[in-house]
């Protein structure tokens, strides 16, 4: 049936429907008294499907009695927002979201770690119940050393368990439900707790999981892996924030201004770094001033390992780490950091500079580093691997003898740049008017950049002001990311996420594993990098799955639409909060039909449902 359906979204998106809708949508270079714009109920649900992750039931009319201006002035001042204590409830358990990245590598241990414990080179942490799972890591890193394999058959672990539990309790551990089991994990100390989970083998941990508390799903997930819980973390936080939070435009800016300035979470050290990244680093800048941002993220730790600069030297810099005796290492200039900061950061492909700026920007930046990057250690400037050569940057020369400051001096010269005020006006346009902005609205858009020296704010001020912000062309236009898909899909259905590992999953079959874009320009906002047939069907999939409360950890309640399951137009109106297109109305009978439901019959709510959230009109936002 899904197939069958995702023929008709298909032939919508890619042959006559998209190529269509994108020359239908594209704004207009008119003289803005000109410029046509929504209806009221248009503006408010355009409101919300370009500046949330998607309205959820209610929001519509919230935005109404508030009006659109209020709201968005609201959303742009994020601190007067009080946030929705569902979500913090939600975030609580996850503690590494508030370490430091020493803090995380001292609880959550990365496996050379464990292998240094194992060989007496650290010591194991004081905390009790981190103490145990370490040694345990340590036991099996042991054992497989010298077997490959568990020494220790799993029923002589039982019989050790045993010991721990009275009849009643054992009978319950050996034989009994997933949910028997979770209730009496519930009941026993944390150490007798530890003890039972070491005894399972890893698949019954797993099948545990999904019935779990928060408390004994974080243990589960510190027996799997350590490193994996930081990881876990990161993830579920994502998409808790983007279901729950009420600061929803600082939630899509997170977003956009994270794959602005992308890394790649899975390069090593930056699988500790990247939370603080995030939180301490994109998070307080996205309606800040853009020179604070690009000076956070170039002095970021996490940054300076993703594009090598902490490794970067200027010539005849000694290595205290090398060894006398053998051959001196090669080391040197690293140009990564000096390309993307221009290219990518701040000026753009055409933003007019040469090689030999990338050349003098990266000598700029050489000793910007990193103390004990593998021990989760902060930035530092290091004067002995600087290169103090006088530097031409743009036009501008950059006196010899100094020293950090002339990492600061091309901050400066790039954040102040007319290219740089179009280029991310331009980006900014990209993910929150159209693929291909009117050039006077980017213009605008520079000049408020200019004028204010960076203020984001003020820039998305001036673009949500705009003519070109409101056209009825713009209203549902783009392709939803698969992150806003699967979002704005739970938010919908008004969906409880318990836990995101099975979504994260889904994620990753949709095309966008969150924080693994390798590539350093990070996810595209343009629709059309986001459609091809097997994308579509995998977002067919997930619908279906949804509404049919088949994903893991999300909890979908379809009671609501009870009175409406006679009239499945109805359904899908309630959850699109406005007319359907002919496309959607076409993927919906379709895939009725193919289940012989015909239009004047009831219909199973979850089928309507998912249909609805797989058609064209709701993949556009």
């Amino acid at each position: 049936m899904q197939r069958k359906v995702l023929a008709v979204v298909v032939l919508f998106f890619s042959i006559s429907g998209f190529s269509a809708l994108a020359r239908k949508h594209k704004l207009e270079n008119a003289p803005k008294p000109a410029v046509a714009q929504m209806s009221s109920d248009q503006k408010a649900l355009h409101a919300l499907n370009r500046l949330t992750f998607g309205p959820r039931p209610g929001d519509l009319e919230v935005i109404n009695q508030t009006g659109v201006d209020r709201w968005i002035e609201f959303q742009l001042h994020p601190e007067s927002i009080s946030e929705n204590p569902l979500l913090e409830t939600k975030l609580q358990p996850l503690d590494t979201l508030r370490m430091s990245p020493a803090e995380m590598v001292a609880a959550y241990p990365p496996p050379q770690q464990i292998k240094a414990m194992s060989e007496g080179r650290m010591v194991y942490p004081s905390d009790p119940e981190t103490r145990f799972m370490l040694q345990k890591l340590v036991a099996r890193y042991k054992q497989k050393l010298m077997e490959k394999g568990d020494a220790q058959p799993a029923a002589d672990k039982m019989a050790d368990s045993s010991e721990l539990l009275n009849a009643d309790q054992l009978r319950t551990f050996q034989t009994g439900s997933n949910s028997e089991k979770a209730g009496l994990f519930g009941t026993l100390p944390v150490m007798t707790q530890l003890t039972l989970l070491d005894a399972m083998p890893q698949p019954k941990r797993q099948q545990l999981f999904a019935v779990a508390s928060p408390e004994l799903r974080r243990r589960i997930q510190r027996f799997a892996g350590p490193l994996q819980v930081v990881n876990q973390d990161l993830s579920d936080s994502k998409l808790l924030r983007a279901v729950y939070s009420n600061r929803q435009l600082e939630e899509v800016l997170t977003d956009f201004w994270y794959n602005h300035f992308n890394v790649y979470l899975d390069k090593g050290a930056d699988r500790y770094l990247v939370t603080t990244y995030e939180r301490d680093v994109i998070r307080p800048h996205v309606l800040g001033n853009f020179k604070d941002l690009l000076l956070a993220t170039a002095q970021s730790p996490a940054m300076l390992f993703y594009l090598d600069n902490f490794q970067s030297v200027g010539p005849e810099t000694p290595n205290p780490n090398a060894n006398p005796n053998a051959k001196r290492a090669k080391r040197g200039l690293n140009e990564n950091y000096g390309r993307e900061l221009m290219e990518l950061h701040t000026l753009g492909v055409d933003g007019g500079y040469t090689q030999q700026d990338v050349t003098e920007v990266a000598r700029c930046f050489t000793g910007w580093t990193i103390r004990q990057p593998r021990r989760g250690g902060g930035f530092e400037f290091n004067e002995r691997q600087h290169d103090k050569g006088e530097k031409h940057v743009l036009g501008v020369t950059i006196a010899a003898g100094g020293g950090m400051e002339d990492g600061l001096k091309v901050i400066d010269i790039l954040a102040r740049s007319p290219a740089t005020a179009r280029f991310i006006s331009k980006s900014l346009a990209v993910r929150f008017v159209a693929d291909n902005p009117p050039q006077e609205l980017v213009e605008l858009m520079a000049a408020t950049f200019t004028r204010t020296q960076g203020d984001l704010r003020g820039v998305m001020k001036t673009m949500l002001a705009s003519p070109e912000f409101w056209t009825p062309s713009a209203f549902r236009a783009k392709l939803k990311t698969p992150l806003e898909m699967v979002a704005s899909a739970i938010r919908a259905m008004n969906a409880d996420v318990d836990y995101g590992f099975a979504l994260n999953r889904e994620l990753t079959q949709l095309g966008e594993p969150l924080y693994r874009k390798q590539e350093p320009t990070g996810y595209s906002n343009k629709s059309q990098d986001w459609v091809n047939s097997a994308a579509l069907l995998a977002r067919m999939n997930f619908a279906m799955n949804l509404t049919g409360n088949k994903v893991p950890g999300v909890k979908v309640d379809l009671q609501r639409f009870v009175n409406a399951q006679n009239d499945p137009m109805t359904i899908a109106h309630d959850i699109l909060m406005t007319d359907l297109t002919t496309e959607a109305r076409q993927v919906i009978s379709q895939g009725l039909a193919d289940n012989n439901i015909a239009n004047n019959k009831s219909a199973p709510i979850a089928l309507v449902a998912g249909l609805t959230l797989g058609s064209p009109d709701f993949q556009r936002r």
